[in-house]
């Protein structure tokens, strides 16, 4: 249809369908101009919503969200208007991430650059691996240094916290895993010796999948995954099959661990078994990261971000309810959609899979100019964003990869991302030293202050803070 044949008296026919294809209504003759607010409050009509079970909604049109009106979205050139348009509707979290906007504190400690930063589950506490050895565990409430902790013999590469937020595992150069006590910032037991290169990255076991957060990985440059009891201080398996150096690891929902390599090959391993039950071919060069759609809803196990306060939660002590928690809301999650992975590589490209069923990628992501550096999931599962050498930000559809829009703002290479826990606004690193914040495809905002590169971000899974860290040895918190 030619767009110079709508106006704003024209009328179309709709129908509401949900995620999952399931629930269509019947047909309604609607004007193009119809807004996304009188869309919604069709939807509660034909739901019959009582006003407690409201939420917000979000609509599609061929996978374009309608932000404003109907005809704002529409492709009119690829439209049949004599058939009913298939509008999707999905509901959005019930609570809204307000978009930080200023700097409340710049943290100084650090002798050398600030390699890593990752909030707690809960977002209470905030732990950073510098250059200088030590790892640093941060009070937010008053947004001071609460504990240095001193042990690694080299620069710290790699954070994890155990979904109980209870532990927290850091990895250096010299191939070590130290595990720490976040309460007093005190060593736990020996050190974890056996990897004969720097870690790469560090994983623990899903909370749904043990209460007691036991069992961590962690992978490096010398080829090998080594999945750790924490409870004894031992080395459980030994996971090899890689040529060259492990990039990247998820610990699965499903209980498989995925892991990515320089040797361009992803594989998937049963860490009960320690053998690699499957390999995943696609890339034409190194793999360097991997990202789950069910990263979010593992990550803060049994917190639930829509109970956050301005005074940071704590989780309960009992592993049996944490465990029972986080695997309702884990199966909850997983039943709309299946546990998808996404991985991206130095060859430009990034893939989508579904190892559980194929070995075959699902979709071919291309676009990217350069090595991509960065894939997160946003917490809902379908966004999915990229962050390139090539200056740019790419956002997919987490469902089938398809391409939705290019985020342009940094002038160098963005070296890591985060999603807010609504999945409404995503957060930038970069090598021109600013932190970016970005909605609904456009920048929302700059934040400035960094005095070198930006390596590391990431936003509190409550919601209430952003953390980045830079070369210049200082981490900035954002707020609102």
């Amino acid at each position: 249809m030619n767009l110079a044949g709508v106006s704003a008296e024209s009328r179309l026919f709709v129908t509401l369908t949900d995620e999952a294809g399931e629930n269509t209504t019947e047909t309604f003759d609607v004007p193009v101009i119809t807004s996304r607010d009188q869309l919604e409050q069709m939807l509660y009509v034909v739901l019959q919503l009582s006003d407690d079970d409201r939420v917000p909604y979000s609509f599609y049109v061929e996978d374009k969200e309608i932000f404003s009106t109907l005809d704002k979205a529409i492709d009119w050139e690829k439209v049949n208007v004599e058939k009913p348009i298939d509008i999707v509707y999905h509901a959005q979290a019930v609570f809204r991430v307000r978009p930080v906007s200023r700097c409340t504190s710049t943290l100084e400690g650090h002798q050398q650059p600030v390699l890593h930063a990752l909030f707690s589950p809960t977002g209470s506490t905030l732990a950073s691996g510098s250059g200088d050895k030590s790892v640093r565990i941060w009070d937010l409430t008053t947004e001071t240094p609460k504990f240095t902790c001193e042990g690694h013999m080299d620069w710290v590469l790699a954070l994890a916290w155990s979904p109980d937020g209870h532990k927290l595992a850091s990895g250096c150069k010299r191939g070590v895993v130290i595990l720490w006590r976040p309460i007093d910032g005190s060593q736990m037991g020996k050190k974890l010796t056996g990897h004969k290169q720097w870690i790469s990255y560090l994983a623990w076991e899903p909370l749904h999948r043990n209460g007691d957060c036991r069992r961590l990985a962690s992978a490096s440059k010398d080829c090998d995954i080594r999945v750790w009891d924490t409870a004894t201080m031992t080395c459980e398996k030994v996971l090899a099959g890689h040529v060259q150096g492990v990039t990247c690891i998820k610990w699965s929902g499903t209980g498989a661990i995925y892991s990515a390599s320089q040797d361009r090959t992803i594989r998937v391993w049963d860490p009960d078994a320690g053998i690699c039950v499957k390999q995943l071919h696609g890339h034409g060069h190194w793999v360097n990261t991997l990202a789950l759609n069910t990263d979010y809803c593992m990550r803060i196990g049994a917190f639930d971000p829509k109970n956050a306060s301005i005074n940071p939660l704590q989780m309960s002590e009992d592993p049996v309810h944490l465990q029972k928690t986080a695997l309702a809301k884990y199966s909850e999650f997983i039943n709309v959609r299946s546990e998808k992975l996404v991985s991206g590589s130095d060859d430009f490209t990034l893939l989508l899979w579904e190892p559980t069923n194929t070995t075959k990628s699902v979709a071919r992501m291309t676009g990217h100019q350069a090595l991509i550096n960065d894939v997160r999931f946003s917490p809902d599962g379908r966004l999915l964003a990229s962050g390139s050498f090539d200056k740019s930000i790419k956002v997919w559809n987490g469902k089938d990869g398809k391409f939705l829009y290019t985020l342009r703002g940094h002038i160098t290479s963005v070296y890591q991302l985060s999603w807010s826990a609504d999945s409404r606004l995503l957060v930038s690193a970069s090598e021109d030293s600013t932190v970016k914040l970005w909605q609904n495809g456009k920048l929302l905002m700059d934040l400035p202050g960094h005095l070198d590169q930006v390596y590391t971000v990431d936003w509190s899974p409550d919601g209430q803070a952003v953390a980045s860290g830079s070369k210049d040895k200082t981490l900035k918190l954002w707020r609102r």
